[in-house]
């Protein structure tokens, strides 16, 4: 097994919240969000309701040093703002490309948080990207513009299950190009 050390996760400064690596602490608040079903149903991952011990387990993975996946609060409380208002993830993928997920709570929502995070991400790039990813829901448009206005460009309709919906959902695949 890799020393921790050696695949550490790095804290993301971002003006007014920072990025940083999940804390056992948060899974009060992942629950309270992420419990919600429009949360929820906006990803393909999470369930609703959320099982018993669920919350404790995806921060589990998210500190394993061999994961395959980076994930980040959003982090405010360095303003005196909440210590989490939601999370992105960084899935790691065969030659230099990663897919970005993300989700913020929803009284964060329409506030430009979400726009603000994964733009920061970018620009930090933590896992040396050439190539982004990301795919949302074709009923989530407000996920859509965070990611056009960013630059991501549009490559296509998909499909993915949604645990949360228990049912295959559209999607629109998107790509935005580091290298």
């Amino acid at each position: 097994m890799k020393d921790i050390k050696e695949n550490a996760q790095e804290t993301v400064v971002a003006g007014e919240f920072d990025l940083r690596p999940l804390q056992v602490s948060d899974a009060g608040l992942i629950e309270l969000y992420a419990g919600d079903a429009r949360v929820a149903k906006n990803t393909s991952r999470i369930a609703h309701p959320l099982p018993p011990a669920h919350t404790e387990a995806f921060i589990a993975r998210a500190q394993h040093p061999e994961r395959s996946e980076d994930v980040w609060a959003i982090d405010a409380s360095k303003d005196k703002g909440p210590s989490l208002m939601g999370l992105l993830s960084l899935k790691r993928m065969d030659r230099n490309q990663s897919e970005i997920g993300y989700w913020v709570a929803p009284a964060f929502w329409n506030t430009g948080i979400a726009s603000a995070a994964v733009e920061a991400l970018i620009k930090a790039n933590p896992q040396a990207s050439e190539t982004i990813f990301a795919s949302v829901f074709q009923d989530n448009p407000a996920s859509a513009r965070v990611l056009t206005k960013l630059g991501f460009d549009y490559i296509g309709d998909a499909e993915t299950f949604s645990v949360a919906r228990n049912a295959t959902v559209p999607t629109w695949t998107y790509i935005y190009k580091l290298a």
